[in-house]
């Protein structure tokens, strides 16, 4: 299943690519760092990295930002908010909030590949309040309940 999607680049990053799956069969397209100067995420650091994007997703679609696997292993570096959702009617610019859980600092460079992003469609629910809710076998059985 494909799905158009419209990017417009910012004029901050007007020399930056546009995101692209790196092969065929992959679920998540790359988004690149548009920041001016390098940024250093210390040990346990965070920081917002522009990406010089904005997009129209279709409504009925969400825009799931993700770590790169390649960052989280040799780099300890992650997306915060893991998966972050982007909303079919937000028009500003793309952030990635990223995260050094590693024991050295973290340069993010121009054009860095930093998260990658995953559309997804969504389904929105009719919110009902109830009295009673059907019983099921786990009931309200929490944390932990079904591996006993």
């Amino acid at each position: 299943m494909a799905v158009e999607l419209e990017f417009k680049k910012l004029t901050h990053a007007a020399d930056l690519p546009l995101p692209a799956y790196q092969t065929n069969l992959a679920a998540g397209f790359d988004l690149t760092s548009a920041n001016k100067a390098p940024i250093e995420l210390a040990t346990g650091q965070r920081a917002l990295i522009p990406t010089g994007l904005a997009m129209a997703l279709p409504a009925g679609f969400e825009a799931q930002v993700r770590p790169r696997s390649g960052l989280a292993a040799k780099h300890g570096v992650t997306v915060l908010n893991t998966p972050g959702t982007i909303d079919a009617d937000y028009r500003g610019e793309i952030q990635v909030i990223l995260i050094n859980h590693g024991e050295e600092p973290f340069i993010v460079e121009r054009g860095m590949r930093i998260a990658q992003m995953v559309i997804a469609p969504v389904v929105q629910a009719i919110i009902l309040e109830v009295d009673a809710l059907p019983e099921t076998a786990r009931g309200s059985g929490g944390f932990g309940s079904t591996g006993r």
